[in-house]
């Protein structure tokens, strides 16, 4: 029977910005939920009928040319064609006899088996036997929050699975955003005997109040008066590894970097990024009356940029 349009989409519940590989893995996921084998037997004619919708979407949107000409067409898809499913392999939709219309589920499953890596000990061709569905468990991708110490120093993190379950793993010195933790076998399990997926954890960066990482350096602001800036000094300040003397060049101005190095995230092999200190002039915001008087006499004693005669 033809199947009239469908938002392929919609059917795989997935954006019309997806990925190939989310396409998959959504249609991966619903083959397996809708499978007719999987179904109560009062249940598997209408899963039948969301199995070939759900393989008639996948063989759209999986092959690029296929889902280009969909994109541009949208409901024009095959100009009101009526889009059939794929012409029946042999045994498909026959009764035991030959002659109905009704759906082979053994030919669902030797579909299902050829996608997921085969099954074992199923069903024999001369008919006797459940088939046995094998396939491999999903992946499973998480986000994992990360604090800036955990990034210089590395830590051990006690999570929490699915069902309960508790797992201790470790960060990795001058872990990033975006750095992927593989934990093997910590994924869905497997159907029929097959290993489960594996667990994918994003790391997130968390940004902190005081420092900024940016690639393998980190910064912060280092807040200095006029006078220190002018003159020169020697600055105590804090860093993610505790406090230092940081010498402040006279002359400084606004936005200078000034470099620790050695001092920013790890980048393997015993080298580190660096950490800058940002240099932020500030002023009193209630002077003292010393203060003001130093203002005015410096005020006094030097022109401002746009008072010096032009030069030439």
């Amino acid at each position: 029977m033809a199947v009239k349009f469908r938002d392929y989409y919609e059917v795989l519940g997935v954006p019309r910005t997806a990925t190939p590989d989310e396409i998959k893995r959504a249609y991966r996921k619903l083959a397996r939920k809708h499978h007719p084998d999987l179904q109560p037997a009062a249940e598997k004619a209408t899963a039948s009928e969301r199995f070939k919708e759900i393989n008639e979407a996948n063989e759209v949107l999986s092959d690029p040319e296929k889902r280009a000409q969909y994109d541009a067409l949208g409901p024009d898809w095959k100009s009101g064609m009526d889009f059939s499913a794929q012409p029946r392999q042999p045994g498909v939709g026959r009764s035991a006899d030959g002659a109905g219309d009704g759906a082979d589920f053994g030919a669902f499953s030797d579909f299902f088996e050829s996608l997921f890596g085969g099954a074992s000990g199923g069903r024999g061709r001369g008919g006797g036997g459940g088939a046995r569905i094998v396939f491999p468990g999903s992946d499973v991708e998480a986000e994992l929050p990360v604090s800036l110490d955990e990034a210089l120093r590395g830590g051990r993190r006690r999570i929490t699975l699915t069902g309960g379950r508790t797992l201790d793993l470790k960060i990795p010195l001058g872990a990033r955003d975006g750095t992927i933790l593989r934990l093997a076998g910590q994924g869905e399990p497997g159907m029929g005997g097959a290993p489960p997926g594996d667990l994918l954890l994003h790391l997130h960066l968390v940004p902190h109040t005081r420092y900024r990482v940016t690639g393998d350096d980190i910064e912060m602001d280092l807040t200095l008066w006029p006078w220190q800036a002018l003159l020169g000094a020697q600055v105590r300040t804090e860093t993610p590894e505790g406090a230092v003397n940081l010498t402040v060049p006279p002359g400084t101005q606004a936005g200078r970097r000034l470099r620790l190095r050695g001092r920013g995230l790890p980048k393997g092999d015993s080298e580190r990024g660096d950490l800058y200190a940002v240099a932020k002039i500030v002023i009193p915001d209630k002077p003292t009356d010393a203060e003001r008087k130093a203002y005015e006499a410096l005020k006094q004693s030097t022109s401002a940029p746009g008072d010096r005669p032009a030069e030439g």
